[in-house]
């Protein structure tokens, strides 16, 4: 058998179902041969980025570990952005690319480079298979690096040569691995311990909640100990009901400011890592002085690796969730979490009152203000939808929208790297194809992955992608002026190179032009039904929506 038979032999050894890819002339042993594996789809995109970005939240949305096939040195770096942010992600997946015949080697061929160089900083292992004698074994040590804790991409370069060798040796896959560590029961008495003995509690969540299928026992946990819990300012999945009483929201990007949010909490435990993506720097650790610090963790190699910690503990989420809960009940610890959680609500209940308030204030502003966009698009969407989120300044308007009660319900991207969401709402459809799918994205960041739009259409699928067109990169001009403060810089000058605007953007035309539908709106009154229509129509729609910015 020959080495291309051996790796698409590997894909289905390993449950592979979708390649996501841009396909070029060192891909031929692999688009030549997709025809005698018809239970693999080939996704294609017209850009690097859009197949990782794609296949990274694939990987999220369902658990599975998919492919993707990029086109030698420029392709690859084409893709290295959204690999970054898929290695930020932990997303299992085996990156490919096509590379030149070996024995072109010292003679410099076209597009040749040292691919498994070039892709070494952003993956968790990077090879090149220099034999056809290789590829069965350096697949299978592929898909096991890509999904042991914590998960991430790899890479493996296909040399066109290489995958014409004849071999013996085929495709094998480990099977029946159960690799989840199961909670050291004196771990988790030592850190029970801790927790009954704090009367001020608070939870930090990652995205391994969602993934480890843990989120009704982190609901029950923080509502045994009466503990409101708090997410990362960047997180890929809605891992706790934010509409629960308990959630208290999306914490900031300094030590400083996470002190200050978290209070005067004498105990936060942390689950999941790593903790904390911060975009600015501020003396101090990002925990209240005398807080007992508590990490529960599903790789020891991440355990209290950024933060000392009074108690740390590395096993399978939902166990050692259940195992935590299972100690903090009755007795008076019961009854003073039952008093904090009547607390948590009616804190809740202020915060959305007041949020409320603030939203009818700026209710009739011309153009739209961020609170009355979010909530005449949640107006539009069907309840069951799946929302796939860029939305960047409008995100906390977006989280208040909308009801994210379990895993599934949302996703937006990691790692801080934008163009994430256009592309990443075809691996959510593709995951879930049953439910109706919004994306909703800046104009900014809807540019730098345009082109899902013609994926979007070619492969017939159902999104709804709403372009937020604010005219502007209004992050951008929000951590200027955070710049300008911190740094006692210039701070009564313009925003140099973050308008939007010579020439404005047409977000229809472009749609137009990739074979997508869509319209412009200015009116408040009419985005619900605009939003509305676009789910009852086939195929992809596309709908702009004119916001307030910072001007």
């Amino acid at each position: 058998m020959r080495g291309r038979q051996v790796f698409m032999d590997s894909l289905v050894a390993h449950g592979v179902d979708r390649i996501f890819g841009n396909p070029g002339t060192t891909e031929s042993p692999l688009l030549d041969s997709l025809q005698s594996y018809p239970q693999i789809e080939y996704v294609v995109a017209l850009h690097e980025g859009i197949a990782v970005g794609a296949a990274s939240f694939y990987a999220q949305a369902n658990g599975k570990t998919p492919v993707v096939n990029l086109h030698v040195a420029p392709g690859l770096g084409n893709g290295i952005g959204m690999m970054y942010s898929a290695l930020k992600a932990n997303s299992p997946m085996v990156v490919t690319a096509g590379q030149q015949d070996t024995r072109l080697r010292l003679r410099e061929p076209i597009l040749g480079h040292d691919l498994a160089a070039m892709a070494a900083p952003v993956v968790k292992w990077s090879v090149q298979v220099e034999r056809a004698d290789e590829m069965a074994a350096i697949m299978q040590r592929a898909f096991k690096i890509a999904n042991e804790a914590p998960a991430g991409p790899v890479f493996v370069a296909l040399p066109i040569n290489v995958m014409e060798q004849e071999t013996e040796n085929g495709a094998a896959a480990s099977v029946e691995m159960y690799t989840a560590p199961r909670p050291d029961p004196d771990g988790v008495a030592a850190i029970t311990k801790q927790i009954l003995a704090a009367t001020k509690p608070i939870i930090v969540v990652s995205d391994d909640v969602a993934r480890s299928g843990a989120t009704d026992d982190l609901v029950a946990l923080s509502e045994a100990m009466g503990a409101g819990v708090w997410f990362e300012a960047i997180r890929h999945h809605a891992a706790f009901p934010n509409r629960h009483p308990n959630a208290k929201g999306i914490l900031p990007v300094d030590a400083a400011a996470i002190r200050n949010s978290l209070g005067d909490a004498d105990l936060v435990l942390l689950i999941g890592g790593p903790f904390f993506e911060e975009v600015w720097f501020t003396p101090g650790a990002p925990f209240p002085d005398g807080a007992a610090v508590v990490q529960i963790e599903e790789s020891a190699a991440r355990l209290a690796y950024n933060h000392p910690l009074t108690g740390g503990l590395v096993g399978d989420l939902p166990s050692a969730l259940k195992a935590l809960s299972a100690g903090l009940t009755g007795g008076e610890y019961a009854a003073a979490a039952a008093a904090r959680n009547e607390d948590l609500a009616a804190q809740s209940t202020e915060a959305e009152a007041a949020y409320q308030a603030r939203g009818q204030r700026a209710w009739d502003r011309s153009p739209m203000s961020m609170p009355r966009v979010m909530a005449e698009i949640n107006a539009g969407t069907p309840d069951n939808a799946v929302v796939v989120e860029e939305a960047i300044t409008a995100g906390l308007d977006l989280a208040r929208a909308f009801n994210f009660a379990k895993p599934g319900d949302f996703y937006s991207g990691r790692g801080g790297g934008i163009g994430q969401g256009l592309a990443g709402a075809i691996g959510a459809k593709l995951a879930h194809p049953d439910r109706p799918l919004l994306t909703v994205s800046g104009d900014g960041s809807a540019m730098y992955s345009i082109q899902a739009l013609w994926s979007a259409a070619h492969h017939e699928l159902d999104i709804v992608y709403v372009i937020l067109v604010n005219r502007e990169y209004r992050i951008l001009k929000h951590n200027l002026d955070t710049y300008r403060q911190r740094f006692d810089a210039n701070s009564n000058q313009d925003y140099p190179q973050m308008d939007l605007d010579t020439p404005a953007l047409d977000f229809v035309t472009i749609a137009k032009g990739m074979g997508i539908d869509g319209c412009a709106v200015s009116d408040p009154s009419e985005v619900a039904p605009a939003v509305k229509a676009a789910f009852e129509a086939a195929g992809p729609r596309l709908i702009a929506i004119n916001i307030e910015g910072k001007r």
